[in-house]
């Protein structure tokens, strides 16, 4: 991975392309508490379940079988936010 410093931590400044997505949200989750940047697992967390949510929504836009509405894919959109608590 090219970094922007001449350190070898990985959250010294990435390029982004290069970051699998999970990684990507893992540096996304840190967060500064008491003068440090820290690991928050709730912020983790709500990154992968809004992906989760993304994920419903194009199945419902890119669903081109009559048998399935489009409906169902925004169902399972709220009732992912609903049961993770994920507001938008």
């Amino acid at each position: 991975m090219t970094h922007y410093t001449n350190t070898n931590n990985p959250i010294d400044f990435p390029k982004k392309k290069e970051i699998p997505m999970l990684e990507r949200f893992a540096t996304q989750s840190l967060v500064e508490h008491d003068g440090e940047l820290i690991f928050s697992k709730e912020k983790f967390a709500e990154l992968i379940v809004k992906e989760c949510i993304d994920c419903a929504v194009w199945v419902g836009k890119n669903n081109h079988n009559p048998v399935e509405p489009i409906h169902t894919a925004h169902a399972v959109k709220r009732r992912i936010e609903k049961h993770f608590g994920v507001e938008e």
